[in-house]
């Protein structure tokens, strides 16, 4: 099979497909140490995607409680259990990706989830790694710890429902590197669903043909980001595009705080799909569970994250998570604020690193009133 690099790995690894990188790659930055788990993010993308029928049990978008929850149920440990275990030096892979040691005719390492596996969606929700014990709670930090985990399609640069698909319905787009499904071609083999690690792919009874999130490609064909993105309470979402063509650029967010900074690490990136939506670890959970996910420059990532006040430019990146439904392309740091701009050169946010507070006087002489703090 063809050499591909995966840069998320350190070094080039086997894919069924040797093809050129889209001109650029649709991506996003998650900051779990924001996440409020409020599902905001679900209903959004549950409403305008999947309502239909068929798609009743399809989420697109869900969120999940680590260590104890996923959905559906146990996506991550099912696949864990059957690869080899991921080992790490000097920031290259050692051991074999879901698609090495197989031949050219065999699908991805993978599984296919049980009926009931997608019976419960908040399975573990709230649940922490352990019990509090009476009156622990009292004692202030205790060793116990949960966090939410917001999960979508992570049209990955080396898809693994794209190696699998025998009809070749599934395929990346050129123009921004979302992965797609075409309904008029596949047949509905499940091969893709069988084989995405992550579990994005969904397949429906009633088309008989299988779906996964589309990216919100119809928004950003305008320039919008995803409903999912837009939506967010929490403001942890940030929607864009990775540089392929070029350097990575220090004024593109999501090439600062990816590619430069490296802050935002992928998700199980020792699957070797390269996924796109890249997560700031959560500062308080144990570095061992972590690095199973998100590799092996957890730690460091966590250090920058908790110096954040120390790095202007780091920080003035991060006050654009939702700082407005267009997709941020430049960013740049003037003073105390952090300016964003569109593909287009137009300004789209403006954001202060400390927000403005307004005294206003007790008695408003132009309307001859006082005013009052009420409830």
């Amino acid at each position: 099979m063809p050499e591909r690099n995966n840069w998320q790995l350190g070094r080039d690894m086997t894919y069924p497909y040797d093809a050129p990188l889209p001109q650029k790659q649709v991506a996003y930055v998650f900051d779990i140490n924001k996440c409020i788990d409020c599902q905001t993010c679900s209903v959004a993308c549950k409403n305008a995607w999947t309502s239909g029928k068929g798609e009743e049990y399809a989420f697109w978008n869900n969120v999940e409680t680590k260590p104890y929850g996923g959905y559906p149920i146990g996506w991550d440990l099912k696949l864990m259990e059957k690869a080899e275990l991921a080992k790490w030096k000097d920031g290259k892979l050692e051991s074999k990706t879901i698609f090495e040691d197989r031949s050219p005719l065999e699908s991805p390492l993978g599984h296919m989830p049980d009926t009931m596996d997608y019976s419960a969606p908040n399975l573990g929700e709230d649940e922490l790694s352990q019990a509090v014990g009476q009156g622990e709670h009292f004692n202030g930090l205790h060793p116990m710890w949960m966090f939410y985990l917001a999960r979508i399609c992570n049209h990955c640069t080396l898809p693994a429902c794209v190696a699998a698909c025998p009809r070749q319905a599934v395929y990346k787009r050129d123009e921004d590197g979302i992965v797609l499904i075409d309904q008029e071609r596949c047949r509905g083999y499940q091969e893709c669903v069988k084989a995405c690690p992550y579990k994005k792919a969904f397949y429906n009874l009633i088309s008989r043909t299988s779906e996964k999130c589309i990216g919100c490609y119809p928004r950003v064909e305008q320039g919008e980001v995803a409903l999912c993105v837009e939506s967010c309470i929490g403001k942890i979402r940030l929607h864009g595009f990775l540089s392929t063509q070029e350097e990575p650029r220090a004024d593109n967010p999501l090439d600062y705080l990816v590619k430069i900074k490296k802050v935002a690490l992928p998700l199980y990136p020792q699957f070797g799909t390269s996924p796109n939506v890249y997560y700031i670890p959560p500062v308080h959970v144990p570095n061992a569970f972590l690095e199973q996910m998100f590799g092996p420059s957890v730690l460091q990532a966590k250090a920058m994250y908790q110096s954040l006040k120390d790095d202007k430019q780091m920080l003035g990146a991060m006050m654009l998570f939702g700082a407005n439904i267009r997709i941020i392309d430049k960013f740049k740091v003037e003073g105390d604020e952090v300016i964003g701009w569109d593909a287009k050169g137009t300004e789209v946010a403006r954001v202060p690193f400390t927000e403005p507070t307004y005294v206003r006087e007790h008695y408003d002489a132009k309307h001859k009133v006082y005013r009052h703090n009420t409830t």
